[in-house]
């Protein structure tokens, strides 16, 4: 899950993941279409949504509609997904292996990555 402010880097960030797991499609924000997903060079499919469009609805109204999506499945069947906003919503479709990443700005020329989650502490970034 990534979250962060406008223009902090959530895209960038997933443009950077897919190209080190082999995506050769160009990586485009998924904010009008909700969910991009790209093949992975061996095997497999990660999954990119944005879920900001659907931030003014209410919270059943938004749990609702991002289970919609279908990514609890699609990650069941051993997708790697990336979601963008929603976090409360986006947190409860992930259980134990979710990494929540928050972004944010430090300074004029660099961002901040903070990670949580049950396994945070084994990365190293």
């Amino acid at each position: 899950m990534l979250s962060g402010p406008l223009g902090s880097g959530k895209t960038f960030f997933v443009r950077a993941l897919a190209r080190n797991l082999g995506v050769a499609a160009p990586v485009t924000s998924p904010t009008f279409t909700l969910v991009h997903e790209y093949a992975l060079s061996g095997g497999g499919v990660l999954m990119h949504a944005d879920v900001y469009r659907l931030l003014g609805s209410d919270a059943e109204a938004l749990f609702r509609e991002v289970a919609e999506l279908g990514l609890r499945e699609r990650r069941a069947d051993g997708a790697i997904v990336v979601a963008e906003w929603g976090a409360d919503a986006v947190a409860a479709l992930g259980g134990a292996l979710s990494l929540c990443i928050s972004l944010s700005f430090d300074g004029a020329h660099s961002r901040v990555a903070v990670l949580s989650g049950p396994r945070a502490g084994d990365i190293v970034a």
